[in-house]
């Protein structure tokens, strides 16, 4: 090798070297996060969600917010203040749901709101995560007589105003030259209500959102779902504003934390014992014994733990929300771990 050659290789070295050196220092820096210290100072989550839809976000008869992304604001909450209850939840309807983000009104959003190009982009919003797969469904009254969506030509559907559903809509109709009318609303309850009155033919939002709608319903026998769907799959998750990295990174972990748990076979019940007597590497760091992973977030170690501990694995509350465990009964499908067939994944855990 010539002198030049090998001092041009002796600078790449050294520059690589230093950039080794200043990986760790950025990591550290990246954890200034705007929004994760008014949270910290406020010592209140603020969480955007649903006004009202079974399995994502709902008040029981006690008045307690219950649901899928329930689970994950209080998961948040748990990871930043060591409490799954230092929330506010504030119900966002589907018309104003971005811009009260957008405005500093609340830190997350947390709503069955699905994840496209436009949002990302010319709303300038993060998406840190996919916490539920589905696609628009329809669900219509048996003695309507239908079998396929289809069939719908010059029915009125009951939509929910200001989503991607009434895109789906008129793109459906332009590409199979039907005519399905819409019926528009701010808030799902008023669009469940007015189609168990009549007003309306059938209900269609994400499969999540219907299995929901049906269970509302009078008589949920006289509903059937027709087996097509539009408009593609449909990734919903959280969203957060652009500009803040070290928060939104934050709350996609928390995510990866509820899935990683089910991963390792650790349950509510059984994460103690976890903690007290695992040797698996991967299970001490995401519980905390080792790795100082916490701090990389701008949390403590014990995070992931407290999750476990007080909300549980995503399986845990899929279950309880949408599944065969207190939930609506809609069968896990895509939103199964890849390991079983579905796709939710988490990376690994080093």
């Amino acid at each position: 090798m010539s002198r030049i050659g090998f001092g041009a290789a002796m600078g790449c070295i050294a520059l690589a070297g230093l950039l080794a050196l200043a990986g760790p220092a950025r990591a550290q820096n990246d954890v200034k996060s705007a929004t994760l210290d008014a949270v910290k100072k406020r010592g209140q989550l603020i969480c955007g969600v649903d006004t009202g839809i079974p399995g994502y976000a709902f008040q029981d008869s006690k008045g307690e917010w219950q649901g899928l992304d329930i689970a994950l604001c209080r998961a948040l909450s748990d990871a930043i203040l060591g409490s799954p209850t230092k929330i506010k939840f504030i119900g966002t309807t589907s018309k104003v749901r971005f811009s009260v983000l957008q405005s500093g009104e609340i830190d997350v959003l947390i709503r069955d709101s699905e994840h496209t190009f436009i949002r990302n982009t010319q709303l300038g919003l993060d998406e840190p995560a996919v916490n539920f797969y589905t696609a628009q469904t329809f669900m219509v009254r048996k003695s309507l007589g239908v079998a396929h969506t289809k069939d719908l030509n010059g029915a009125t559907i009951c939509v929910l105003t200001g989503t991607t559903l009434e895109t789906n809509i008129a793109d459906y109709n332009r590409a199979n030259n039907i005519k399905i009318n819409t019926l528009l609303f701010d808030k799902p309850e008023e669009a469940f209500a007015a189609a168990d009155a009549g007003r309306c033919d059938g209900y269609t939002d994400d499969g999540g959102s219907v299995a929901a709608a049906r269970s509302t319903m009078k008589q949920p026998g006289d509903w059937i779902f027709l087996p097509e769907t539009i408009g593609g799959l449909q990734p919903l998750g959280p969203f957060t504003r652009q500009g803040d990295e070290a928060w939104t990174r934050l709350v996609k972990w928390v995510h990866y934390a509820m899935l990683e748990g089910e991963v390792l076979g650790i349950t509510k019940a059984t994460v103690d014992q976890v903690k007290s007597s695992t040797k698996d590497p991967e299970a001490r760091r995401f519980l905390g014994l080792e790795g100082d992973f916490g701090k990389l977030l701008g949390v403590d170690n014990d995070w992931a733990y407290r999750i476990m501990k007080d909300v549980g694995t995503y399986g845990e509350v899929y279950d309880a929300t949408f599944g065969t465990k207190g939930g609506l009964g809609l069968p896990r499908g895509m939103n199964s771990l890849y390991s079983g067939g579905g796709l939710m994944a988490t990376p690994t855990w080093h």
